[in-house]
């Protein structure tokens, strides 16, 4: 009988065949061990993409590492014995398999991370080595800034890893081109791009299948479903974003469409949250820039990969589990219903949630200047925006979600994402697109039948939240324009908050 020396658990989110995970692994004694747990597809509600994206991924995972001849213990959704969640599957496992040791991945969820520490209290978890900063270094980081401020952060990294440097100085001069990547879609803007697609091979079929008979009332439709589900799909679609769409993407980043979910961004989250991907790959293709795309666009993406993504990772794992209680405005209101059908007059809220319900996606501004700002200046409890995100988006996962919804779209951690709350009034939604056209409500009224809740919001917003905010320098316009306001217009614009409250 061959002894089973390493049981190496492998999640949904660590589909990487080059993993630390698998350093040393010896096919004739170890087993990979992957598990389709009900309690994570049901935990919240979630969108039928996102279901089919991480069970069909998985499984094409699965089906490579048996290609080299390893052993794959696969407990699928629906087998026999399936315990549902993360703990019951893994004590089964472990007593089949009788292993030396149990070891995986850094889990990239907290609460992933405590309950397999509850199944199994001697697992070893090694470190993750897909980020450029590690959980050590970013401590070091947090110890030596009295407040983390991504700017400081990102041109660390920078110097760091020689990325876009002239010597000492950033290539171009200046370490951000966020003046040129603010742009609206004008009349001299490109068309619009074909969207790249991957069909549904015959596991990916049977996986869509699963989903449709096993969470019948899961939000979202399974129409078109083109999703990225191997490392090759991931791959065609990197060198995709550089070719085509990279040149624009840096000056129409913040831009909205009507009818164009994607624009010219890249969906590279979702394949690289699952580690399909590796944001050193990304970064080689981006720097290569077959594209021709100009300083600005390359700077803008190398930001969100090199800057941006390992800032967030940071903050989660330096501040969790206390860091999901954040609630530094107060919000105590529930996710808006609507948010689930799109069924409201609101023609920006409508196109977002109808982009987010048909593609398990929307653009970063959509999800933080109309669904993220809404929710805000309503007064949504910022950990109810965050399960909305994991329910509805294929690129969620907790350590990206969480910090970039409760912290940076809802300012419920006071400050340490961002600087300041984004808020805005309906003008700043106007200005980026053309949703406000056709729309029954005017961005530039905060009273009456034809005011914007957006606009009619954010003056209440800032009026009730004076003591707190008013001291802030970046807000300091915005507040110097609320005392403007006749004290009988800001009467009036609190009851009109407290009726959209009520709806």
């Amino acid at each position: 009988m061959t002894t089973t020396r390493n049981l190496v658990v492998v999640l949904g989110d660590q589909l990487d065949a080059r993993s630390a995970a698998f350093d040393g692994f010896d096919a004739a004694r170890d087993v990979v061990l992957m598990m389709e747990v009900r309690q994570e597809a049901a935990y919240v509600p979630q969108h039928r993409k996102r279901l089919v994206f991480f069970f069909a991924a998985m499984r094409h995972f699965r089906d490579a590492l048996c290609a080299r001849g390893w052993r794959v213990d696969y407990v699928a959704l629906t087998d026999a014995g399936n315990g549902g969640d993360f703990g019951a599957v893994l004590r089964a496992a472990v007593a089949r398999w009788l292993p030396e040791g149990v070891r995986g991945l850094a889990p990239g969820d907290f609460r992933v991370r405590e309950a397999l520490l509850a199944a199994v209290p001697g697992m070893r978890f090694v470190p993750d080595r897909h980020f450029f900063c590690d959980t050590e270094e970013f401590g070091r980081f947090m110890a030596a800034h009295r407040k983390p401020i991504l700017e400081n952060f990102y041109r660390a990294m920078r110097r760091r890893h020689d990325v876009l440097m002239d010597g000492a100085a950033p290539v171009g001069g200046a370490w951000n081109f966020d003046h040129d990547n603010r742009e609206a879609l004008g009349r001299d803007a490109p068309p619009m791009p074909e969207t790249r697609r991957f069909s549904p091979d015959a596991v990916t079929r049977e996986v869509m299948a699963m989903v449709r008979r096993e969470f019948p009332d899961a939000p979202g439709t399974l129409e078109d479903f083109d999703l990225p589900v191997t490392a090759a799909d991931a791959a065609a679609l990197l060198r995709d974003f550089v070719t085509r769409l990279l040149p624009h993407f840096g000056r129409y980043q913040d831009a909205m469409k009507r009818g164009q979910a994607f624009l010219f961004h890249s969906r590279l989250s979702g394949p690289l949250n699952l580690h399909l991907l590796d944001p050193r790959e990304v970064l080689t293709a981006v720097l290569a820039n077959p594209g021709g795309a100009p300083l600005n666009a390359v700077e803008g993406y190398v930001r969100q990969i090199l800057g941006w993504r390992e800032f967030v990772r940071g903050i989660y794992w330096h501040l969790m589990p206390e860091y999901a209680t954040r609630n530094a405005l107060a919000a105590g209101g529930d996710m808006p219903r609507f948010y689930w059908t799109g069924a409201t007059d609101m023609a920006c809220l409508r196109e977002a949630i109808g982009h987010t319900l048909d593609h398990a996606y929307a653009h970063h501004i959509e999800r933080l200047m109309v669904l993220g700002l809404y929710a805000q200046l309503l007064g949504v409890r910022p950990y109810a925006v965050h399960e909305w995100h994991m329910s509805m988006f294929w690129d969620a996962i907790d350590w990206v979600s969480l910090p970039n919804t409760l912290g940076m779209s809802q300012h419920g951690d006071g400050g340490v994402m961002g600087t300041k709350p984004y808020v805005a009034s309906g003008k700043y939604i106007s200005r980026m697109g053309d949703y406000c056209r056709g729309c029954r409500y005017d961005p530039a009224v905060a009273v009456g039948e034809r005011a914007c809740p957006f606009t009619t919001l954010f003056w209440e917003f800032l009026a009730r939240h004076q003591g707190q905010l008013s001291r802030n320098a970046r807000m300091a316009n915005m507040y110097a324009n609320l005392r403007r306001k006749d004290p009988g217009e800001l009467a009036a614009i609190r009851r009109a908050a407290e009726t959209l409250r009520g709806a």
